[in-house]
């Protein structure tokens, strides 16, 4: 079974911990960093697994980044996937999450388009010779796919491309 737990302005030293633990799993070595950012850390047997950081919100504009990183293949539980996106959705309010992922990352694209994403791939955006994907999931998709449409009273997708 795994554990949730929540990094955030309640506490923010768990925050910080758990969005460097990712990035130094996306970028080793890079020092990159998040900024301003909230966190979900996944643990299994008292270890951390897998950290998802919620970034570059746009109140504005309802939208905003994940970025996520594991060293478990099975972290990404329906339990866990409805917990990421009702954070997006439910909480924040957004109206359009984003996500952006290496284009040979097969296993996290079926998982995607599963789940209600569309994906649009940018030549080139990872760098001269690697193209990347931005994959794009409405709160209207979302609460429609498959695995949501109980919990949110729809028997159908209703949005369109």
């Amino acid at each position: 079974m795994f554990e949730i737990i929540w990094g955030g302005p309640a506490n923010p030293k768990d925050k910080e911990l758990m969005a460097a633990w990712c990035a130094n799993h996306i970028w080793p070595g890079l020092e990159k960093s998040f900024g301003s950012c909230t966190t979900m850390g996944v643990i299994r047997k008292g270890r951390l697994i897998a950290v998802v950081v919620f970034h570059n919100w746009q109140p504005e504009c309802g939208v905003i980044e994940m970025s996520a990183a594991s060293t478990d293949k099975r972290w990404l539980t329906r339990r866990v996937l409805h917990a990421m996106f009702s954070y997006c959705f439910d909480t924040t309010g957004v109206q359009m999450v984003v996500l952006r992922t290496a284009t040979g990352d097969t296993a996290m694209r079926r998982i995607m388009k599963s789940y209600g994403f569309k994906s649009y791939c940018i030549a080139r955006l990872r760098g001269r010779n690697e193209d990347e994907l931005i994959n794009t999931l409405t709160d209207d998709d979302w609460k429609s796919n498959r695995f949501e449409r109980q919990r949110h009273g729809k028997s159908k997708s209703t949005a369109t491309a």
